[in-house]
């Protein structure tokens, strides 16, 4: 028996090095769900990209489940702030990830390129995301790059998880999310990630062959997915989701702000659809006098006085001054010089949420999910509170209305 005890223990150890994560010590145990949940972002999958007759696995997922017309992104309708949006429920102006590039006062920079920044924790520590809640309560996670998983947010990691590594194949991605539901314990959440459809867009614009091939591959990657988990007899609860939208973009719809303001003025933080800028001390005034008047294509306002629409604008790391462009225009400090060239955009998204093209596709099927409903658009917001529904877990105080969704349900 001794013997026996010691391999158990020896094999224990060496399951918690290959995952890099030992499981956490729990708050409240709840049963693990008997159908997992697979939460699966196709990043800048616009909502209509699914009528364009190219998405065969995941059109017959919507047909014999749920999906909707239009899923509201949180503003800004960038990245990181909605792939948070979507595990906390929480809107950026609440969990913190307040763009894609932010500045803090104790924390420094952050972007989407500066590993150090995005696997600290005290970036995320605004809000708890879905795997956390699920690992405290004893229910095993599993993430493929979804943005935020890279740190242990109140301390806590996913069971499995992996670095970001754009060139990882999709393929490669999907077959590793089947090889973590082949382990012991099995996830009773696991999430996917894939960000081609949204580089295609970004490269050629949302209506360009390369995003319709970008779409396909996607969709055949999630029939893969479908065929293995049949393979292996999991009936999972599947939901599909983007970010965001996009827009097409072109290099004379661009907005220069040193045309209106010394630019030695200001410190611009983060530019594209939405710029967001801080006055250097003392010049407060001469920047908000060039800025608030108005302009053609953009409107600017002061952080704590944005259209209450928008749900932003109180946070810390808001700067001091957003500017929103109208879709498909753009702001950039200065124009590209000439032995630096900026490289060309097609396409477009961070803009307001209530334009359709910002519109994100969501999709859901499995034994939790009534067949061909058909819900009114809803906020992205929405999905934590189904999350947790699925998962067994205690309801949660967040931005979402778990009431929305009750109609696609058994």
């Amino acid at each position: 028996m001794t013997i026996l005890r010691l391999i158990a223990g020896i094999a224990a150890l060496l399951l918690a090095a290959c995952t890099g994560t030992p499981p956490p010590a729990t708050t409240s145990v709840v049963p693990r769900p008997a159908n997992p949940v697979i939460l699966i972002s196709v990043d800048g999958l616009r909502a209509d990209y699914l009528r364009r007759g190219i998405t065969p696995t995941i059109s017959g997922l919507a047909a014999r489940g749920v999906t909707t017309a239009a899923m509201r992104p949180s503003f800004p309708s960038l990245t990181f702030p909605n792939h948070y949006t979507l595990v906390t429920g929480m809107r950026p102006d609440h969990h913190g990830i307040v763009n894609n590039t932010m500045q803090d006062a104790e924390l420094g920079r952050f972007s989407m390129s500066i590993r150090s920044a995005v696997e600290d924790a005290r970036w995320w520590n605004d809000a708890e995301p879905i795997w956390v809640t699920a690992e405290k309560a004893g229910i095993a996670a599993a993430t493929m790059f979804w943005p935020g998983s890279e740190a242990a947010v109140g301390g806590v990691r996913p069971r499995r998880w992996l670095r970001f590594d754009g060139a990882m194949p999709e393929p490669a991605r999907v077959d590793q999310l089947l090889a973590w539901l082949d382990e012991r314990p099995r996830p009773g959440l696991a999430t996917l990630y894939f960000d081609t459809v949204d580089h295609d867009g970004h490269e050629y614009g949302p209506d360009s062959r390369q995003v319709n091939a970008a779409v396909a591959q996607v969709d055949a990657q999630i029939g893969r997915l479908l065929a293995g988990l049949q393979q292996r007899g999991i009936d999972a609860n599947i939901i599909i989701v983007a970010d965001h939208g996009m827009t097409q973009v072109a290099d004379d719809r661009r907005i220069n702000l040193d045309s209106l303001i010394d630019p030695a003025k200001l410190q611009l933080v983060a530019g594209g659809a939405v710029a967001s800028l801080n006055p250097q001390p003392g010049q407060e005034a001469a920047v908000k006098a060039a800025l608030f008047k108005p302009h053609p294509h953009m409107a600017c306002h002061e952080k704590g006085r944005l259209p209450a629409r928008l749900h932003y604008g109180r946070h810390r790391r808001v700067p001091a001054i957003i500017c929103i462009a109208d879709a498909g225009w753009m702001i950039w400090l200065s124009p590209p010089r000439a032995d630096q060239p900026m490289r060309a955009l097609g396409g477009m998204h961070g803009y307001d949420p209530a334009h359709p093209d910002m519109a994100a596709s969501f999709v859901a099927a499995g034994p939790a999910f009534r067949r061909g409903v058909e819900l009114p658009p809803f906020d992205n917001v929405d999905i934590h509170p189904l999350l947790l529904r699925l998962l067994g877990l205690p309801a949660m105080r967040t931005d979402g209305d778990g009431r929305r969704l009750e109609r696609g349900l058994r």
